[in-house]
């Protein structure tokens, strides 16, 4: 920490601190209140025996499972659909499944129409079209492609309108078998076609949940199939995506079930917000209490002593441990209302709740380090993170400077050649994995060398990025971490007061249970009563 000024010396025990004698009259204008701030400000320091532990493992637990069955459901009806609507494909084939000639094309579309008319007779699950009022809901084909365009590429001549539109016709299921029946003017202008979209929608219910005492959900499932031909190279990658909507199922009827264990639930998830209420109102409360003293302690050192206090005795007084239980009562709180809603089927934001609440339980098991920094050899790693932070930040701002650089340059110079510098996240992602050392050689490898200049550049580039960061910007990143332990280590041993407000401190010697602590509020020296902080 920082030093402002020589304004206390070290001392014995038993000696009185000569600056304070020195100063007596002009900065004590009455001892029994300065004692009295000191031994407001050290029982502020003190080790609370707090009522902060782990909670809601048991509920947490269940959300997660429950959670865990719904993304299972989404990605195993995703490959289904994969297999039901796309002709001959198979599993991980998805990077290279393509039609190269003009017949596939048709025949590919065909078979989607086809699928999706004869849907009840080959699923094997329990999906369903969607309905609106007593019609079916319809696939449509939709084709985008230029206005107006001709193109001679043997002449090296083409004229075309850059103006895109869509074309779109519907099919209803079970009506129209074939793409010949449904649609029989149906052509596909390849030279300018950009793509083709098929869209339809599915239902289903997941009804895994029930064997876990769980209502079911109903899902909305909107596949859409894209022909992409806006390289027309010749090649017309073809794909699958679907997004899902989860929905309360509208008429319901579990029998041989009790709902008693979800009633259980949500009345201990209401528990849990009682108590993290109670946590996250007394937590607000210590820190403003800590802020109040901050500013008594620098009205009183500016105004009696002539000093500015530093920011790094002004931060002593802000409790990083209350900030992180607020934050983390915080998330349980409307993770833990969500989670009542999803229960009882008011909302289905699995997503949001899932990292509400498993945020909170980081930030709950992280602040349990708090009690080992009770015992003084284990106190040594929160000591060193504090203290090394505020070097740390600075340190990453320059290294990212650094680091961003070799990502803009990797994404524009080797993007077209190499898959993993395709994107700007892709080429994030690969160079913080070669700076642990992870998938280094294929990175190396899969280099395209159709380019012997960029094959050159790119040895260059990755030679010096891996030399860069791991020889010389990750050891010394390593060395301020080491550097702050042993300045922390030599601390502890010396035992001295490292800060002008310990060095305030230590003048009181008046133990916890001396009873000096429990001064009463008429004569000024608390601001709110000393009780179960």
């Amino acid at each position: 920490m920082e030093d402002s000024s020589d304004m206390y010396d070290v001392y014995g025990p038993d000696d009185t601190p000569p600056l304070w004698e020195d100063h007596q009259h002009q900065c004590l204008d009455d001892l029994e209140n300065v004692e009295c701030l000191r031994r407001k400000i050290k029982y502020y320091f003190m080790n609370p025996c707090e009522k902060y532990h782990a909670r809601w493992p048991e509920t947490l637990v269940s959300f997660g499972l429950s959670n865990q069955m719904v993304v299972t459901f989404k990605e195993e009806n995703l490959l289904t659909f994969k297999h039901l609507f796309l002709k001959d494909y198979v599993d991980g084939s998805m990077d290279t499944y393509a039609v190269y000639r003009q017949a596939d094309a048709y025949d590919h579309i065909d078979h989607i129409i086809r699928q999706y008319g004869h849907l009840h007779n080959i699923t094997v699950g329990n999906h369903e079209y969607e309905k609106n009022g007593s019609l079916y809901t319809p696939l449509s084909v939709c084709q985008e492609f230029y206005r107006n365009g001709t193109i001679f590429p043997g002449n090296d001549t083409f004229e075309i309108d850059t103006k895109v539109e869509t074309d779109c016709v519907h099919v209803y299921p079970m009506y129209h078998p074939s793409l010949l029946e449904a649609l029989p003017h149906f052509e596909l202008h390849f030279k300018r076609m950009l793509s083709v979209k098929i869209t339809f929608v599915l239902k289903a219910i997941n009804l895994q949940t029930v064997r876990h005492r769980e209502l079911p959900d109903c899902y909305d499932f909107t596949v859409m199939i894209t022909f992409n031909n806006e390289a027309h190279s010749g090649r017309i990658k073809i794909d699958l995506e679907n997004d899902v909507d989860i929905n309360e199922c509208r008429d319901w009827k579990v029998t041989g079930a009790s709902a008693r264990n979800i009633y259980l639930t949500v009345l201990f998830d209401c528990l849990i917000i009682v108590t993290c209420i109670t946590s996250f109102s007394l937590c607000t409360r210590s820190v403003i209490n800590g802020t109040q003293l901050q500013f008594e302690y620098t009205h009183y050192c500016k105004n009696n002593c002539g000093t500015e206090v530093p920011w790094s005795d002004k931060l002593e007084f802000v409790n990083g441990w209350y900030i992180l239980i607020i934050v983390s009562d915080t998330l349980t709180i409307i993770g833990s209302i969500l989670k009542i809603e999803i229960q009882t089927k008011v909302l289905t934001s699995y997503d949001v709740c899932s990292i509400f609440l498993g945020t909170g339980t980081m930030f709950v098991w992280i602040g349990v380090i708090r009690y080992m920094g009770y015992f003084r050899k284990y106190n040594i790693l929160i000591l060193t993170l504090r203290a090394a932070f505020p070097n740390v930040i600075r340190f990453i701002c320059c290294a990212g400077i650094i680091y961003l650089s070799y990502c803009f340059c990797g994404w524009i110079v080797l993007g077209p050649y190499h898959e993993k510098f395709r994107t700007l996240n892709t080429v994030s992602e690969c160079l913080f994995s070669l700076i642990n050392g992870d998938d280094m050689f294929p990175t190396f490898k899969n280099m395209k060398q159709k380019s012997s200049l960029v094959w050159i550049f790119s040895r260059v580039y990755l030679y010096t990025f891996v030399s860069l960061f791991i020889y010389m910007i990750l050891s010394l990143f390593i060395t301020i971490i080491t550097d702050t332990y042993d300045t922390i280590k030599q601390q502890q041993q010396s035992g001295n007061p490292t800060s002008e407000l310990q060095k305030f401190l230590s003048v009181c010697k008046d133990l916890p249970n001396s009873g000096a602590y429990r001064l009463d509020q008429n004569n000024g020296c608390f601001l709110d009563r000393c009780i179960n902080r």
